[in-house]
Parts: structure tokens; sequence; C-alpha cells
């Protein structure tokens, strides 16, 4: 029952957030990405842990809001 939910609430804010993008920046769109991918990246790497996932999506955004210049 968790794992459904948790699917759900996973697939809703997904919908949500690429509807979003729609009226982004091409730099906004990559900072989003970016912090997005850092975020999981800093959360696997950490082993969940909440500074890491704060940090990596800090990081990813940076990234992705400079790839974009």
């Amino acid at each position: 029952m968790l794992l459904k939910r948790s699917c759900t609430i996973a697939v809703v804010l997904l919908v949500t957030f690429s509807i979003t993008a729609c009226g982004m920046s091409h730099r906004g769109r990559n900072t989003a990405i970016g912090a997005g991918v850092g975020a999981v990246g800093g959360a696997v790497l950490t082993g969940g842990s909440t500074w890491g996932t704060l940090g990596g999506a800090a990081i990813g955004g940076l990234v992705g809001h400079e790839v974009s210049r």
C-alpha cells in the first residue's frame, strides 16, 4: 500500500513539473533539470541523507544554470 501511494505521488509530481516546464526559459529549464538530477545523485551517494540531497540539488542547479550560458 505504501509503495502504491509513493508511486502515485511521484507520478503526480512528475506530471506537474513537466507541465510547468513548458513555460520556462531554456536557462530555467536547465537549472531545474540540474537540480533534480543533483538531488537524486546526492541522495544516492549519501544513502538518502537530507543534507546530501539538498547539497546535490544546489550543486546540480548551479551546474545546470552555468551550462546554459
